[in-house]
């Protein structure tokens, strides 16, 4: 992801995982068989879409409402995310749009190939999204996740996590990560984490608990600030060659 002046910055690629990690089933038939290039990028590619703030509608950043009947609620424990989007010299980056999206309280993804029969919530959608402020700030409402089991071995599962995705000023401007939460004995245990070299980088994935911006009687808080680019910047899943 880039300014609009500016070129695609290379990242530290030691802190990405190899591309066959068989513990990760899925790697073995997805990682590439020949060395990997890098293609410059086309100005249609760099100068849009742009996206504006009156695409998004007033619900679209509280997955708590945003899908919910009139008077009802999206079940689960209620959070609140936040932070900023930050350049690889901690300045914010404005008019970034988010997307997110995520499983139910239950572990549960709102999909018809979902394969994991918890419950669903017939008031909760589980995706939104919301544009960066001026300082690069963010924020949005909804329920924690559950965990959920998933078909690599035996008995594996996946911590909770909400999955993100960034847009710059291009359309090849498109990065994606994912966010666990603090304390969460089972990131550790996740194959997919498994493959991720550095445990800095695995760090970087993980929001920390602010209740100093809890609402109190309502909502805890975990802030995830996500940078964009440099030797340090967040571990994004489909820009392994850089961002």
């Amino acid at each position: 992801m880039t300014d609009r002046k500016g070129a695609f910055l290379h990242r530290d690629r030691s802190w990405h995982p190899p591309g066959l990690t068989p513990g990760y089933k899925t790697s073995v038939a997805r990682s590439p068989q020949k060395a990997l290039i890098s293609m410059n990028t086309t100005l249609s590619e760099q100068t849009g879409p742009v996206f504006g703030h009156g695409v998004l509608g007033d619900l679209d950043n509280d997955l708590i409402l945003n899908y919910a009947a009139s008077g009802e609620m999206a079940i689960g424990q209620r959070i609140i995310v936040h932070g900023r989007v930050l350049d690889q010299n901690g300045k914010g980056v404005p008019g970034v749009l988010l997307e997110f999206w995520q499983a139910n309280a239950g572990g549960r993804y709102r999909h018809k190939k979902e394969g994991y029969l918890a419950p669903l919530d017939p008031n909760f959608g589980g995706c939104g999204r919301t544009v960066t402020d001026e300082n690069g700030g963010y924020s949005f409402r909804t329920i924690k996740p559950g965990a959920y089991p998933w078909p690599n071995r035996t008995n594996d599962w996946r911590p909770a996590h909400i999955h993100f995705s960034l847009f710059g000023s291009g359309f090849a401007q498109r990065l994606i990560t994912q966010m666990y939460f603090e304390g969460d004995p089972m990131i550790w245990k996740c194959p997919i984490v498994e493959t991720i070299p550095s445990h800095d980088a695995i760090e970087q994935l993980i929001a920390l608990l602010d209740m100093d911006n809890a609402v109190p009687m309502d909502a805890r808080a975990y802030k995830f600030d996500i940078v964009l680019r440099g030797r340090r910047s967040t571990l994004f899943e489909n820009r392994k060659e850089g961002n």
